[in-house]
């Protein structure tokens, strides 16, 4: 399969098992694939196999504007006009009742799941705008849908950015660009695994399956679809 050649496709957050996976299906469906990622050193440990199509960005803080958009003008002059952008940063961690939430928490959650977003925004969307042509998709969560017991730092913050979504798709509208968001159920991974040892692994989701959905959105096939929400809930 190589419906995407000469596509340039970004993808934030590659070191996580959907960034590796996400990675992956866009490698093999012919794309070229600017690999980002906020540690150094890791990512050909990660991504196994290196080919000419895959580029790695190390050391770019995706909490940082300025070097999410140093990092986008490097990827334009080097490889190219970037065609989608992926954005997979997120992170989830238990919270506080709502009554007892802090400061912190709600700046971790919301530094991990909504500024990345807009700075990657920030970066990529004008040249998009410029070329005339693009696709994003972001990575949100259930719980952006329905708040949870302990879980209301993370709920809004996913809820942020799946209204952010929406209205970046609203603002795109009639410029050639969609901007779309999944919602994946538990993902199956080492990490879920050992957190949760005694769960039905077989109702998880594959990051796999999370990757080909994103992979679908960003296809022309899928140039009637912006501002949708979709579940990837697995089993």
């Amino acid at each position: 399969m190589s419906i995407f050649n000469n596509k340039i496709i970004v993808v934030t957050g590659v070191a996580g098992n959907l960034g590796r996976a996400v990675v992956t299906v866009f490698l093999e469906a012919g794309a070229t694939v600017c690999a980002l990622d906020h540690r150094h050193g890791r990512l050909e440990k990660i991504l196994e196999g290196n080919t000419t199509r895959l580029h790695f960005f190390e050391d770019v803080d995706s909490t940082d504007r300025d070097a999410m958009i140093a990092t986008a003008n490097k990827i334009k002059s080097t490889v190219g006009i970037v065609d989608v952008l992926v954005n997979t940063v997120g992170g989830f961690t238990m919270g506080q009742r709502v009554d007892e939430i802090t400061a912190d928490t709600w700046d971790h959650m919301m530094n991990l799941n909504v500024h990345p977003f807009l700075n990657a925004a920030a970066a990529y969307v004008p040249g998009m705008i410029l070329a005339g042509k693009g696709k994003i998709v972001t990575v949100g969560a259930g719980a952006s849908l329905k708040g949870g017991a302990k879980m209301g730092a993370y709920s809004a913050a996913k809820g942020a950015l799946l209204r952010l979504t929406e209205s970046l798709s609203a603002e795109l509208m009639g410029k050639n660009i969609q901007v779309n968001c999944v919602l994946p159920g538990t993902i199956d991974t080492p990490e879920n695994r050992k957190a949760m040892p005694d769960a039905n692994f077989a109702r998880w989701v594959k990051p796999e399956q999370i990757a080909k959905t994103i992979l679908f959105l960003a296809s022309i096939d899928a140039d009637a679809i912006t501002g949708a929400a979709i579940p990837v809930t697995g089993g």
